[in-house]
């Protein structure tokens, strides 16, 4: 064999290895995108928990006989915290944000409650922190979309396949109407 054609061989593998360890690299950079995504959506999720309790003693305090509300928000509150993985955590969270919704109904029927400086300064972190975790679902339900896609699309879902990549899910909540941070108007 001539050695130009023994070059163009080698010249080829190399080209197919480097080829190979560029999709390989790009699946892992998608795969610690996904993950730091999922890392922000659990800092605003925990933010979201650590604020609920100061919110429910705030109601309480004024409603002492709605029982049946703190029990159900607290209980959802737990169950999302103990959430494992996007799927169940949207699912979770969908119980919490019905449950909220039920505490600041609640709220509604005291005009005290509602005037209450600390209750109006936990409702507006409240809001805030859902401002923040629908930015943190949309950034990791788009790098979940194009992780996925990479991982499905030819060539690049035979590295996938040998590199031990798995689909990721994404962080949704059940509904539509539960997707959406409750919206209370303490206007009268």
């Amino acid at each position: 064999m001539p050695w130009w054609v023994i070059l163009i061989i080698v010249v080829a593998v190399v080209l197919l290895v480097i080829w190979l360890v560029a999709l390989y690299n790009r699946l892992v950079r998608l795969r610690v995108e996904v993950q730091q995504g999922w890392a922000n959506i659990d800092v605003q999720l925990r933010r979201r928990y650590d604020l609920i309790p100061n919110l429910v003693e705030t109601v309480k305090g004024y409603a002492e006989h709605e029982r049946g509300v703190f029990q159900r928000v607290t209980e959802a509150r737990t169950a999302a915290m103990d959430a494992k993985g996007p799927a169940q955590a949207g699912e979770a969270n969908s119980f919490l944000a019905q449950a909220l919704g039920g505490l600041f109904a609640v709220a509604e029927n005291y005009p005290d409650l509602k005037a209450s400086a600390n209750f109006l300064q936990l409702q507006t972190e409240l809001a805030n922190v859902e401002e923040m975790l629908a930015a943190a679902r949309r950034y990791y339900n788009s790098t979940v979309a194009q992780y996925n896609a990479t991982q499905h699309t030819v060539p690049s879902n035979v590295v996938a396949r040998f590199g031990d990549f798995s689909e990721a899910e994404f962080f949704e909540e059940e509904d539509e109407a539960v997707r959406a941070a409750p919206q209370v108007s303490f206007q009268q």
